[in-house]
């Protein structure tokens, strides 16, 4: 059974940074598309970055573009994601997913829906 497990949120004050971890199993992990989505209270869940097989290519919502890298180590099966200048509109659950659809070429073009997803990891910026 894929596991997905994330680790490294908690609070945190505006302006300061985290970074999240996410460690893989079960799975080959070089061959998934990976993702990192967030949901806020009341909202629906976002991708906020995700990154390429190998690592080469990544994607970012324009909303945290600039301040979050994601990358990824596919000898440790892990995935990452750098947060820096956090806002307290960033505060947020924060789930890994990995795409499901092996094929997928649109690294931005993830289906909630067709993802695995790691039980996430909160993530609170205080003003």
């Amino acid at each position: 059974q894929v596991q997905l497990a994330e680790s490294g949120g908690g609070l945190v004050q505006t302006g300061g940074s985290l970074r999240l971890s996410c460690a893989a199993s079960e799975l080959t992990f070089r061959d998934y598309v990976m993702g990192w989505f967030r949901q806020a209270p009341g909202k629906e869940r976002e991708l906020v970055a995700s990154i390429s097989r190998g690592g080469g290519s990544t994607w970012y919502d324009d909303s945290v573009k600039g301040r979050f890298t994601i990358y990824r180590d596919n000898d440790k099966n892990k995935v990452y994601l750098q947060m820096h200048g956090l806002e307290p509109e960033d505060t947020a659950v924060y789930y890994c997913a990995a795409d499901l659809d092996l094929r997928a070429r649109n690294i931005a073009a993830m289906d909630p829906a067709r993802v695995y997803w790691g039980q996430g990891t909160q993530v609170t910026v205080s003003s």
